[in-house]
């Protein structure tokens, strides 16, 4: 019998999130790619909460947009409600965060990856790896297919080995129902890929018709929408918007579910995987804070043509008639019908720690991994790395310089780094906490730090990147002019002054410095200021941040300048650490097992101390010698 044989550049493994960048990266850098999906259903499938963005959440889609993903191009054509999340702190965690219609972000997804030149899609079970002398050769399929390729990115997301779970019932299909992954596994395992356990897991659906809305707190989206993409036009995403709904937990909902704790499977030892500490069960938060008598529940529309409803706050795995019980007693669930179960899916995927910063595997050439089989979890952490691995996968293939992005360069630099680096027995969430820089990093300012990235990769077209030069160059400009114009009292300054409870001037002082007083803006400013030109809002809201918080961004740029020190100093990939004297062996195990590229990924080593970082500086010296 003879098998199906296909030769290739670029074999991406999976359709998620992950997948669809690396396919789209892949295939728009001239790579002949093939993406496989074990169902076409689910292309850019939202299996658990409908909305992308949110805190850091945000900042990784605009990185990603700049350097020509296209997520957040797919939601701005597809959102419901968009908001500018943490408007009363300071810039550095202003998060975007949008509500999708999950079918219409799926289907746009995939109209994309349809249209896209060098790109086929391809439905069918990747079960096996052809790997010779530590290199990618190709794939195997479940009906016997060899795809030879030279590159593989892995993004199986939560479908290997996946199990269903709630109460007694346990499924092995794949979040939705869509059937699971069960032979990858064994392959990888069979190559010395070590390998975790993770487990997530999804609240109830509801139908929308069956809720008292009265009874919650109805939450809007914001007045003028931010796109996510620097390429969408703003006025295009002014658009009628959907309300979501706030509602809590009480008393009676935390009694429902301690009674029931020997019934959770999470608590029974039935589920097996480790969850994530972030995003917790409902029953899982109710043991952990106890003193607390009620939790946030979030009802959120699905889409624009289904009646179901999300129960944001409410994941569980505790059986039907329990979870009947528990969402009737939140306040205007009361007479809700449930259309799908809450449940906990676990599933396999990779210890992140064998991969280099390129997100190629170290010990096999040509071989990528993204996404939730990295270990993350979210839609947003996922197409951050599928995007990077599917560059990457195609420098290898094209002979050129792999794309690194360090921790002072982007959040997908943090996200990345973090996976690699830290020893992550949980899935791995994004948060602005984890951003050392995070006042560089803001999301505002993604196109000015990695539009020029993307433009050299060539996922960035030549005119985009001439207007982020204006823009810069604008920007520059306006606070030059900014800086030296000087400003006395006026009547439309002194009113400007009282109206915002400013101290009045005694003499003249630069518009820059009044820009700096904390309850003043260049927006506020502007009546006091006739000679100001007539600018973008974006350049407006640039010009402002950098004149605000001159002082420390100053500062944080010192620390970028030791930070990249460390980056600097390569340690050689054949570097002998049992040669390294003075080493203690517990730097000398991790140094081992972690194989950092440089002293600045050494000296974040859990167990690797400030003394063990001196003792490798001076060993590198003399090696260089």
């Amino acid at each position: 019998m003879k098998n199906l044989t296909v030769t290739c550049d670029l074999v991406v493994v999976g359709a998620g999130h992950a997948g669809c960048e690396a396919a789209l990266a892949g295939a728009r850098l001239g790579l002949s790619t093939v993406m496989f999906t074990v169902s076409v259903e689910s292309i850019a499938l939202m299996p658990c909460n409908p909305n992308i963005g949110g805190s850091s959440k945000g900042h990784l889609v605009r990185e990603l947009d700049a350097l020509g993903g296209e997520m957040g191009k797919n939601i701005d054509k597809t959102f419901l409600q968009s908001k500018m999340l943490n408007r009363s702190k300071g810039p550095a965690v202003h998060s975007l965060r949008a509500q999708a219609d999950k079918q219409a972000y799926s289907n746009a997804m995939r109209k994309t990856l349809e249209e896209t030149e060098n790109l086929t899609i391809r439905q069918g079970e990747v079960t096996g790896l052809l790997v010779e002398n530590g290199e990618i050769r190709g794939v195997k399929t479940h009906s016997g297919a060899v795809y030879y390729c030279r590159a593989v990115v892995l993004c199986t997301g939560t479908y290997l080995k996946a199990r269903c779970i709630y109460g007694d019932v346990s499924t092995y299909t794949g979040p939705n129902g869509l059937q699971a992954a069960n032979y990858l596994t064994d392959s990888l395992k069979e190559l010395g890929i070590e390998m975790f356990r993770f487990k997530t897991g999804t609240p109830a659906r509801i139908a929308g018709n069956t809720i008292d809305y009265t009874k919650m707190e109805e939450q809007f989206g914001d007045e003028r929408v931010v796109p996510f993409s620097f390429s969408t036009d703003p006025e295009s995403v002014q658009i009628p918007q959907k309300s979501c709904w706030l509602t809590y937990t009480n008393e009676t909902t935390h009694d429902i579910i301690r009674k029931n704790l020997d019934r959770s499977p999470l608590f029974s030892g039935a589920i097996e995987g480790t969850g994530p500490r972030y995003c917790p069960s409902i029953e899982d938060k109710v043991v952990r804070f106890a003193d607390k008598n009620r939790h946030q529940v979030f009802i959120e529309p699905e889409g624009l043509y289904t009646n179901e409803m999300y129960v944001g706050g409410m994941s569980s795995s505790l059986p039907e008639d329990v979870q009947e019980e528990m969402y009737h007693s939140v306040s205007g669930l009361e007479n809700a019908k449930i259309v799908k179960n809450a449940y906990a899916i676990e599933y396999d995927c990779i210890n992140a720690r064998q991969l280099n910063p390129t997100l190629e595997f170290k010990k096999i050439k040509g071989l990528f991994s993204a996404g939730q089989f990295n270990g993350s979890s979210g839609y947003e952490e996922a197409a951050a790395q599928g995007l990077i691995a599917g560059i990457n996968a195609a420098m290898r293939v094209k002979g050129r310089d792999m794309l690194v992005l360090d921790r002072s360069e982007a959040y997908i630099g943090v996200l990345i780094d973090d996976l690699v680096t830290k020893e992550n027995r949980e899935p791995y969430r994004m948060m602005t906490s984890r951003a050392e820089y995070r006042l560089l990093l803001r999301q505002d300012n993604a196109d000015l730090r990695l539009r020029k990235k993307g433009y050299e990769v060539g996922l960035v077209d030549e005119e985009t990147y001439r207007k982020v030069l204006e823009k810069e160059a604008l920007i520059q400009k306006e606070i030059r002019r900014v800086e030296h114009t000087n400003i006395g009292s006026s009547q439309v300054l002194d009113e400007l002054l009282e109206t915002y409870g400013s101290t009045p001037l005694k003499s003249g002082i630069s518009l820059a410095e009044l820009i700096r007083r904390p309850e003043l803006s260049y927006e506020i400013l502007e009546p006091a200021d006739p000679g100001r030109p007539v600018l973008p809002w974006d350049v407006k809201e640039q010009v402002n941040i950098n004149i605000k918080y001159d002082g420390y961004i100053r500062r944080q740029k010192k620390q970028v300048e030791q930070f990249r020190k460390l980056e600097a100093r390569r340690i050689p990939e054949n570097l002998d650490y049992e040669k390294v004297g003075s080493l203690r062996i517990e730097a000398r195990q991790k140094l081992e097992l972690f194989r950092p590229v440089s002293i600045g990924q050494a000296s974040r080593i859990s167990g690797v101390t400030p003394a063990d970082i001196s003792v490798l500086l001076v060993y590198l010296e003399q090696y260089g010698k």
